[in-house]
């Protein structure tokens, strides 16, 4: 194993603004590429880092500036793994309906979510439902 194979680890702590995180997200990406990372893989990682990230901002935060959102992201040449919390009061993704529905298809909502577990291998909720942790494992 070599040094660049060696999981890194980034965390930071964004301002409840729809802009605070595209450097964090191209940061990510960067190291991803970095470690060797496929395009098809890092868009994945890149939509769900999206997703998660403004969800958390625009409905966990309400996009209030005095809230913050958490990531914390430990990366490796084959596993992207990371943990976005929000300080709001959470919600149960059970209710969150499934957009995928025929009653749903025209229904704002709930995309973000499922784009989130189309392309991760496992995503996990709080129990709270505050923090979102989801990875991502490739073929090394």
């Amino acid at each position: 194993m070599s040094h660049n194979d060696l999981p890194r680890t980034i965390q930071s702590k964004l301002s409840s603004s729809l802009t605070a995180y595209h450097d964090l997200v191209q940061q990510i990406l960067d190291v991803l590429t970095e470690l060797g990372w496929q395009k098809s893989d890092l868009f994945g990682v890149h939509m769900a880092l999206e997703e998660s990230i403004s969800n958390a901002i625009r409905h966990g935060n309400n996009e209030d500036p005095t809230k913050h959102v958490l990531v914390e992201c430990q990366l490796g040449p084959d596993r992207f793994w990371a943990k976005i919390c929000d300080e709001g009061d959470g919600y149960d993704p059970e209710h969150v309906p499934d957009c995928c529905a025929s009653e749903n298809l025209e229904v704002p909502g709930g995309r973000g979510l499922a784009l989130i577990r189309a392309y991760m291998t496992s995503v996990e909720h709080s129990q709270c439902g505050s923090c979102l942790t989801m990875e991502k494992r490739i073929a090394p």
